[in-house]
């Protein structure tokens, strides 16, 4: 599932969008300010940035600068309302990944994030190994020594999230951000309810650990 940050100060734009997005199948999180978008783009999961070029507390060309020079993967989507020739070069030639310009069509602006997504240098596999288990994350199914285990789909979010990690870890808050599309979801026990529960169905197989410091981490077989 692509993953999409939307960065736009018009709250009505971002709220239509933001559900329409979700309705398409993108996980969508949204920030309204400048200064909010470059830290959660560089800290989040994100496969593709909708950015806005004109923005509060931090204009769209200084993130997509920033983004740039720290070598972030994550695309970058430019929306504005210039659509003059030298406004799109100029968003071209900062950074960004495509340009959009306002007013757009909406079957549009998803053909694009779908380009940029199939684009991607670091494109997802669909298939993520661990030992014996085995998720598809296309089929949303997972084999543990050629068996099936029956999850939810959650759990498949948040095993995806943490078999993503390679060894590395997810702090809670982050992998709220990853599994939970809806915002009032996002709470700590709802983390602890279902790491509860793949622990219970995974076992040894894919053992989930936890460290304060760290956060949630699968334990590499010894």
């Amino acid at each position: 599932m692509t993953r999409l940050l939307l960065v736009e100060d018009d709250r009505d734009l971002a709220d239509t969008l933001t559900d329409a997005l979700r309705v398409d199948g993108f996980r969508v999180d949204a920030v309204h300010d400048g200064a909010l978008a470059l830290p959660a783009a560089l800290d989040g999961p994100y496969d593709v940035v909708i950015l806005d070029r004109d923005l509060p507390g931090m204009h769209g060309d200084a993130v997509c600068r920033a983004l740039v020079a720290r070598r972030a993967t994550v695309k970058i989507l430019m929306l504005t309302a210039a659509s003059g020739l030298y406004d799109r070069v100029g968003g071209l030639d900062l950074g960004a990944d495509d340009y959009l310009t306002k007013p757009f069509a909406y079957p549009e602006l998803v053909a694009r994030l779908r380009a940029l997504s199939r684009r991607s240098d670091h494109a997802a596999s669909s298939i993520i190994a661990h030992g014996g288990a085995r998720l598809d994350c296309s089929r949303r199914t997972l084999e543990v020594d050629g068996l099936p285990i029956a999850l939810t789909l959650k759990e498949i979010d948040v095993l995806e999230a943490l078999m993503r990690e390679s060894g590395g870890s997810l702090s809670t808050e982050r992998l709220l951000r990853t599994a939970w599309d809806n915002p009032f979801e996002r709470t700590h026990g709802a983390v602890r309810v279902v790491i509860h529960s793949l622990r219970k169905k995974l076992g040894e197989a894919v053992r989930i650990e936890h460290s304060p410091g760290r956060g949630y981490y699968i334990a590499v077989p010894a």
